[in-house]
């Protein structure tokens, strides 16, 4: 089986839904060539996507000994986190419910 190097980023204040939309784009691209494209998504997302991404390389270089020409993410995921449960203040005296959402960002870099 090929090497498997992997970096997370854990607990980051965004939805995974949100998330999701942008490790879909880099998914099954060369490892450079996604932090390229990274670069030109206007989102918050993919600035949090890109430093995950250039993590794994990192790993993938100091701890594993692989080049990044040969690198490919195999698999980035948004993945729920614990939220944080808040309230505001509705008509007539009640609450409704605010839920704020946190995700892990996974990726997984695979030597072709």
């Amino acid at each position: 089986t090929p090497m498997e190097v992997q970096a997370i980023t854990k607990n980051f204040r965004m939805s995974a839904q949100k998330m999701r939309e942008v490790t879909r784009q880099v998914q099954g691209l060369p490892a450079a060539q996604a932090l390229a494209v990274l670069q030109f998504v206007p989102r918050k997302s993919a600035r949090v996507v890109a430093k995950t991404l250039k993590s794994a390389i990192a790993n993938a270089e100091n701890n594993h000994g692989l080049k990044v020409e040969n690198l490919v993410v195999s698999r980035a995921a948004a993945e729920t986190a614990s939220s944080f449960k808040r309230f505001t203040p509705k008509a007539r005296g009640s609450a409704g419910p605010i839920i704020k959402r946190n995700c892990h960002v996974r990726i997984i870099l695979t030597e072709k």
